[in-house]
């Protein structure tokens, strides 16, 4: 499969290796150009390139960048590119730490249903509950009993299909975690969120999600901090 993935942080960077390792082709972009991911492309065998090249390119298109960066992606991103498609986002909101506040989200808004809407496309919501570091290195066999599961949520039957067969590949269980509407389930502050939990775990831990935001994940007046000094 071709996916095009763009972002190169924690996340990008370790779906690029695992993509490659497991045999799709794969063209990663960041917004300070391709000149500047030679170590990731070397390292991984992803194509470095341009986001336009990266949104056009692939089968798949993840988009794995902060929150605040999203609407200064080209307006264009995904002129021309096919309906079928499938925009994946995997990321979070963080206001105290990052992302400064963001009305629409701090409103109700579902924070990949503010995404698909800056966007301009549908997309579906995978990748934003674990860390990294264990999206590398804990994925296991079908037959393993301790396989980790992952929430994903979107209204395409088809284009979430393909995107828990991608998560099934990079050895966890996929979750169907409804629409896109109900993707508040799996955001920060959830009992999902970054917690390993197995199928039975996810499952139960989606149904007993609160859609109220937690104080810590809500924007402050002084909002942004760091990641060491949240405000």
């Amino acid at each position: 499969m071709k996916i095009g993935i763009i972002g190169a942080g924690n996340i990008g960077h370790t779906l690029a290796r695992r993509f490659r390792e497991l045999g799709h082709d794969v063209l990663i972009a960041n917004s300070r150009g391709p000149q500047t991911l030679s170590a990731i492309a070397n390292e991984t065998g992803a194509v470095a390139v341009t986001p336009r090249e990266a949104a056009q390119g692939g089968e798949v298109v993840i988009v794995t960048i902060p929150q605040a960066r999203v609407p200064k992606l080209p307006d264009d991103l995904f002129d021309g590119v096919p309906a079928d498609t499938v925009v994946v986002d995997t990321g979070n909101y963080y206001p105290r730490q990052r992302d400064g506040r963001i009305d629409a989200i701090e409103d109700g808004t579902p924070e990949s249903q503010w995404v698909a809407n800056r966007l301009g496309r549908p997309v579906i919501k995978a990748f934003n509950n674990i860390y990294a570091e264990h999206l590398g290195k804990h994925g296991r066999p079908s037959t393993a009993d301790d396989r980790i599961a992952l929430p994903v949520a979107g209204d395409d039957p088809n284009a979430k299909a393909k995107v828990l067969k991608l998560v099934n590949e990079l050895g966890f269980d996929g979750v169907d975690a409804g629409t896109l509407a109900e993707s508040w389930r799996q955001q920060p502050g959830s009992p999902v969120y970054t917690t390993d939990r197995d199928l039975e775990g996810v499952r139960q831990g989606l149904l007993d999600a609160q859609r109220e935001r937690k104080a810590e994940w809500t924007a402050t007046a002084n909002s942004p901090g760091t990641f060491d000094a949240p405000l």
